[in-house]
């Protein structure tokens, strides 16, 4: 496969569950707000932006306007869901030969659908705002899910959601630790992860700091959380990495940078107990945001293009 097509593959799938679960927690996080009249708005988006990696400075204002201004609406930004989609479809329009037609249907139809964002949240509000978007990625994971074959193309798509899902919900769970802890913190964050259903009939009800820890961080049947994220992404580079272990300097240890950093927060996440990742939660949660922030540099240098700067220099063109 062109490394031009897997990189786009790849940040297709990065882009678009950005777009989602920033969406969710947006829509979890801003309905609290509203709903509590006792919470600080302005900490409480201070806090959200900082963990979205947006932080306001001393001297700027916080409040739920801007939020959604800068983490939904910011068409300049990869990080809001609206520059997420937009840099989706740019990255599917130069994949065109590799994704469905059904694929790049759903996402120029979601762009179309993203003009009138702000007219749409003015009518209907934030709620029906997000939950479209929401719905609209899930249609595009279904196609993806549905008209894909399970090549390499399939696996950088879905290797780049992982690695996506594992640092959005690591950033989820770093606002309970920066929102100082609470049971209504923890059911929200399952809400935002799409978890509190399933979350319930796992453990028949009981709502606590460590099961819900557990769940988010540990459960190897729920897609949303950490672990099974982990396990996902390793064995989509396994599967790119066929003959890894076939070949006399494959016989020592893992095949790539990549699969050595996954690997090791895998292990570090499923062999610690639960109570030691509760009371590590922090330092845990940066650990694994900078395990993505690594695999992504490995991944990129060893299947993606790198193209070197240009240098003019004078007197070159006669």
């Amino acid at each position: 496969m062109l490394s031009r097509i897997a990189e786009s593959l790849y940040w297709i799938g990065r882009y678009v569950e950005r777009a989602e679960d920033t969406a969710r927690i947006l829509d979890v996080h801003l309905h609290r707000m509203l709903q509590d009249p006792w919470t600080d708005e302005e900490q409480a988006c201070r806090s959200l932006l900082a963990v979205m990696g947006l932080p306001l400075g001393p001297e700027e204002a916080a409040s739920l306007p801007g939020v959604v201004e800068r983490l939904g609406l910011d068409l300049t930004s990869t990080s809001s869901v609206l520059g997420a989609l937009a840099a989706a479809r740019e990255n599917a329009r130069g994949a065109r030969e590799t994704v469905s037609a059904e694929m790049w249907e759903c996402l120029n139809t979601t762009w179309l659908g993203l003009a009138g964002s702000r007219r749409r949240i003015e009518e209907g509000g934030v709620h029906q705002f997000f939950t479209w978007v929401r719905e609209r990625c899930s249609v595009l994971a279904g196609l993806a899910d549905a008209t894909m074959s399970r090549d390499e193309g399939w696996l950088f798509l879905v290797l780049g959601r992982s690695v996506e899902r594992v640092d959005m919900t690591a950033r989820l769970l770093s606002t309970h630790t920066r929102a100082g802890g609470s049971i209504p913190n923890w059911l929200t964050l399952l809400r935002s992860c799409g978890a509190w259903e399933t979350y319930l009939r796992t453990y028949r009800g009981s709502l606590s700091d460590r099961h819900a820890a557990e769940f988010l961080l540990l459960d190897r049947l729920f897609p949303r959380s950490i672990l099974a994220a982990l396990v996902t992404a390793e064995s989509c580079l396994a599967e790119l990495e066929p003959t890894a272990g076939t070949t006399r300097t494959g016989r020592v240890g893992v095949g790539t940078d990549a699969q050595r950093i996954l690997g090791r927060a895998r292990t570090d996440l499923a062999y610690r107990p639960p109570e030691d990742l509760l009371a590590d939660l922090g330092p845990v949660l940066s650990g694994l945001e900078r395990t993505c922030s690594q695999v992504n540099d490995a991944v990129s240098a060893r299947y993606f293009r790198q193209t070197a700067a240009v240098h003019w220099q004078a007197g070159a063109v006669a």
